[in-house]
């Protein structure tokens, strides 16, 4: 049910974009699968450019592993997940999928706009927007100061400068008494 709900939404965006319908026509049949951790979502290509749900059991041309932490960097940093993804199968198509799944954005002020009117959906986009960027300020501020936490309070973690000196006064203590061996040879 949630993967048709999903499947839905995409379709409602890609209408939205023709260009995303064009770019996906001439994959008209082929089958892909996302991974994502324990879930797993296979749709095909319809011959107009829009996706319809299939089986898992198919064959598909394209196999795209997302990272187990897709949620979390969907909130964070969306271009680490195409960078950790792992893609099998079609080039082309894979290339086609990942160009969509990077550009194509909802214009959700446009669809609140035919429920409510052109102005009370400017504002609600406009607080939206304002919203979602103070829960990323938050949760970045989060990250720091778990970091400094664990890092300077707790000292759970060693900072790459630190073992990075440690390392030069260890190379420093060897050589003085690697001299010190000398000396004492001498005498």
């Amino acid at each position: 049910m949630l993967g048709s709900a999903a499947l839905g939404f995409i379709n409602h965006l890609l209408v939205a974009e023709s260009w995303a319908l064009a770019r996906l026509k001439p994959f008209a049949g082929q089958h892909a699968r996302f991974d994502v951790g324990p879930l797993s979502f296979s749709f095909s290509v319809d011959h107009d450019g829009s996706l319809r749900r299939c089986e898992s059991g198919d064959n598909p041309q394209v196999t795209i592993r997302l990272p187990d932490d897709t949620p979390i960097r969907l909130l964070t940093d969306r271009n680490s997940i195409f960078q950790a993804a792992r893609i099998a199968g079609s080039v082309d198509f894979a290339e086609a999928l990942g160009f969509i799944a990077k550009n194509l954005r909802w214009d959700s002020e446009a669809d609140l706009a035919r429920l409510i009117g052109d102005l009370p959906a400017r504002r609600i986009h406009l607080e939206g927007q304002a919203m979602v960027r103070s829960k990323r300020d938050m949760a970045s501020r989060f990250a720091a100061n778990l970091t400094e936490f664990v890092v300077d309070e707790e000292e759970l973690v060693v900072r790459p400068t630190a073992i990075s000196g440690f390392c030069n006064e260890v190379d420093r203590l060897r050589d003085d008494l690697a001299r010190l061996e000398k000396r004492m040879s001498r005498l």
